[in-house]
């Protein structure tokens, strides 16, 4: 067998693979006792069909065809792993057959997308100062409204709407009297002092009873998010459909121990709690940014793939456009409120797709070097921890099962692993350091 190498761009490599008439023979009697397999032939057995008569049914090219893709696929990976022993590819190979004749040798090429190079800089001894996150009383008192809010009694009311009331409303906008596109609303809540909309809203529509009609006019911010209305005169016209008086419940003991807390302060605690640790998740992954971001700036990276670049790009529209579901949006909503196309929004993505790539191979490079691994006994016992939450659910049970779930898991911990070792070599004490 002989192979050729050749460097592409983009971190691709073409191998020309040749296999010599009598090292091609065997896959040829294995493609024709798989095509006689399936070709019935008056007097002989399936799979006993002799190549000179089968070529005379099927055609000597399409038994050369089938023998030369059983050898591609019987020759291809020990290939790729002897040529490449220290490149992972990316994605899968293009195969293409470059020579197929009869008592002649195969010939086919493989292009292959390979992982970037990259040559570590500094990654220890970084001083990254994490920051160190507060809660004022203001933000607890913030959180406490909005568990008011959420406690809220209302009650429908044939009086005029007033500061505090709930008024709901259909709206539609219009511009020099034509009829804005989308620029309608059925049922749209409004809470008087809460100046949801555009300034001055509140008060043009203070005072509505249930049924009446007004008309009126309001400039836009300059700034406002949709710019077709952005500084301009728009004219609103607004039907109240209902109107509802709003009484929050008293911030006491008592509706603290409905939410199961002894009283206001255990409640008010908890909340100052709550908002700490999310701050000071939010801290430690800017902080773990950052700390990558410098490793990054310190590396050295050959070229990334198309392939890779475009796969990265995909997951994280995938992930966005979930991130918006489980949120309660529609994604087809989320892009006309940024006035932006699928495609387009997927472009703006390349830049941040390529700094996820290379952070993942700046993991993956520490984790080499510094022969970080994963305890196997470690991975099976995440793997039964996850069973035990999904008793009931065969078909999650299934897939953690697979090879591929457990790949997934292993190389998840090892992220996690090398990330945990990056932050002990290069978190500063914050204690000790000013502010960055």
């Amino acid at each position: 067998m002989k192979i050729t190498k050749k460097d592409l761009e983009k971190s691709q490599v073409e191998l020309t693979v040749e296999l010599e008439f009598g090292e091609f023979k065997p896959y040829i009697e294995e493609g024709t006792k798989h095509i006689s397999e399936h070709t019935k032939i008056e007097g002989f057995r399936a799979g006993k069909v002799p190549y000179d008569i089968l070529k005379k049914k099927v055609g000597e090219i399409s038994i050369l065809e089938e023998s030369a893709h059983i050898a591609i696929r019987k020759t291809i990976d020990d290939i790729l792993k002897k040529e490449l022993p220290d490149r992972q590819p990316v994605g899968q190979p293009k195969v293409e057959i470059s020579k197929l004749a009869p008592e002649n040798p195969l010939e086919y090429k493989v292009t292959i997308s390979l992982l970037p190079t990259i040559t570590l800089g500094a990654y220890k001894d970084l001083k990254i100062v994490q920051e160190k996150p507060a809660v004022s009383d203001e933000d607890v008192s913030k959180t406490l409204n909005e568990i008011l809010e959420m406690r809220v009694k209302e009650t429908a009311s044939t009086e005029g709407a007033k500061k505090g009331d709930k008024i709901v409303l259909n709206i539609h906008l219009s511009l020099d009297k034509v009829q804005i596109e989308e620029g309608h609303a059925h049922d749209v809540n409004v809470i008087l002092g809460k100046e949801y909309m555009v300034p001055g809203f509140d008060e043009k529509v203070e005072g509505m009873k249930t049924g009446e009609k007004r008309e009126f006019k309001l400039a836009y911010p300059k700034d406002h998010h949709q710019a077709q209305l952005a500084g301009k005169m728009v004219e609103f016209s607004v039907t109240a459909t209902n109107v509802f008086n709003r009484e929050l419940p008293e911030l006491n003991d008592e509706l603290a121990k409905e939410m199961q807390f002894k009283d206001l302060v255990d409640l008010k605690d908890a909340i100052r709690k709550n908002i700490l640790a999310d701050r000071e998740r939010q801290a430690d992954v800017k902080s773990e940014l950052k700390m990558l971001e410098a490793i990054a700036d310190k590396a050295k990276f050959g070229d990334i793939p198309e392939t890779l670049l475009e796969s990265e790009a995909d997951n994280m529209m995938v992930e966005l456009e979930r991130n918006v579901t489980a949120q309660g949006g529609n994604f087809e909503d989320y892009l006309k409120h940024l006035q932006k196309t699928k495609p387009e929004l997927r472009m703006e993505m390349l830049p941040n797709a390529v700094k996820r790539i290379k952070t993942a191979l700046i993991i993956r490079e520490v984790g080499v070097q510094e022969k970080i691994e994963v305890k196997t006994d470690d991975v099976v016992k995440k793997l039964d921890e996850l069973k035990k939450n999904y008793t009931d659910k065969l078909e999650i049970l299934k897939q953690i099962e697979t090879p591929e779930y457990k790949r997934y898991i292993e190389n998840m911990m090892f992220n996690d692993q090398v990330v945990a070792q990056l932050k002990e070599w290069n978190y500063a004490d914050s204690s000790q350091q000013p502010q960055s």
